[in-house]
């Protein structure tokens, strides 16, 4: 059986987060614990979920919000909850905010396009702090990257890194090199520094465009 995963969905479209609710609840595995219409509505209802000690697993934030848009959103959250997992969502291939969101703590991204298997899919890899990049957007971001050149990989640090854009979590590197978790997260560690990034999904994005690993 699979964990159940609780969901809080952040959009100013009433009809966006009725269509979320509505496909999450034909969900076995999902739960929707609560809503919001802005960014500060949901750092005002979330503080309330922390205080009764029932954060959400997973929450799904828009970007483009009055008030209080995602990104800010995100910042304060992971301030004050860092182990929160918060999937970003966009209307469009919209680098610059995407980016944004991304250096403020997001755990991934959808297109509000995507299908309803890739909205699970994503909700699912982040409960098991896994990265979940949408494909197209995904492409237009690892082109985009100005990250350190010439950092020297290690053949294992390919293959790590490789493991990381497939959205491996440490444990699984961990039992597909035949390492332990430590050496694994030690490796996803120092790729991260050599590359000067600062988050697994830019390592991940950086694999995409260096041709190390691709986006099926």
């Amino acid at each position: 059986m699979m964990d159940e995963i609780s969901v809080f969905l952040v959009d100013d479209h009433t009809l966006v987060r009725h269509g979320l609710r509505a496909f999450l609840d034909t969900q076995k595995d999902v739960t929707v614990i609560g809503e919001a219409e802005n960014g500060k509505q949901a750092i005002d209802k979330l503080r309330a979920h922390a205080a009764a000690g029932q954060l959400p697993d997973v929450i799904l934030m828009d970007l483009v919000m009055p008030e209080l848009d995602g990104v800010g959103a995100i910042t304060a959250l992971r301030t004050t909850h860092p182990d929160l997992k918060i999937i970003a969502l966009s209307s469009f291939s919209e680098t610059e905010r995407v980016h944004a969101a991304l250096q403020a703590g997001a755990t991934g991204y959808l297109l509000k396009s995507s299908d309803p298997a890739e909205i699970i899919t994503a909700i699912r890899s982040a409960q098991r702090d896994q990265v979940h990049l949408d494909p197209a957007v995904a492409q237009v971001l690892a082109r985009s990257m100005r990250t350190g050149h010439g950092a020297a990989l290690s053949a294992r640090e390919r293959e790590v890194l490789a493991l990381v854009a497939r959205g491996y979590s440490n444990q699984e590197i961990a039992d597909a090199l035949f390492i332990s978790e430590r050496t694994a997260r030690t490796h996803v560690s120092h790729i991260i520094s050599k590359l000067g990034l600062s988050s697994r999904i830019q390592a991940a994005l950086w694999a995409i465009r260096e041709g190390i690993a691709t986006i099926a």
